[in-house]
């Protein structure tokens, strides 16, 4: 089976993908890098990180950073309610969090219901989107979870991944 680091020109391979909301909006990621799905809990601060770096939690024994992909995608501030999950990532050898409003489901998607990511020039940074998924008339954002997580910007989980 395709995963998305065999994607081509950042257009999402086939595979099975799952899919969360933030806001009014469908996201997808590769199910090959979810390690669980937990409920939201409180995280220990981290001095001095970016505000879309919630902080860390203790997982098992394994610190984990916890970021918020609400206010990383700058979409409005975040609210904390019993429909809010952290999905737990693994990244490379990193276990990373990421804050969702909730997770939809898990779909298959193949190459007739993938589509690439529309060009927006320099008005909207496209390089974390793999494409746009179709599925019984939704719309659903394809993001490339690992090169997100692995990006400068991401300087907490870059440092914790050297």
């Amino acid at each position: 089976m395709d995963n998305l680091e065999n994607s081509v020109g950042n257009v999402a391979a086939s595979g099975e993908y799952l899919t969360f909301t933030l806001g009014k909006e469908e996201y997808g990621i590769d199910i090959l890098k979810v390690q669980e799905i937990r409920g939201y809990e409180a995280v220990t601060r981290i001095a001095n990180a970016p505000a879309f770096i919630k902080g860390v939690i203790n997982l098992r024994g394994v610190i984990v950073p916890i970021v918020d992909l609400r206010i990383k995608f700058n979409l409005g501030d975040p609210a904390y309610d019993q429909f809010t999950v952290v999905i737990i990532l693994n990244i490379g050898k990193r276990v990373v969090g990421i804050v969702v409003d909730g997770v939809s489901d898990v779909i298959q998607l193949n190459s007739d219901n993938l589509h690439p990511a529309p060009e927006f020039g320099s008005v909207l940074d496209t390089r974390y989107l793999l494409g746009l998924g179709t599925v019984d008339g939704r719309m659903i954002i394809m993001v490339d979870i690992e090169q997100l997580m692995t990006s400068q910007e991401m300087a907490l989980v870059e440092a914790a991944a050297a």
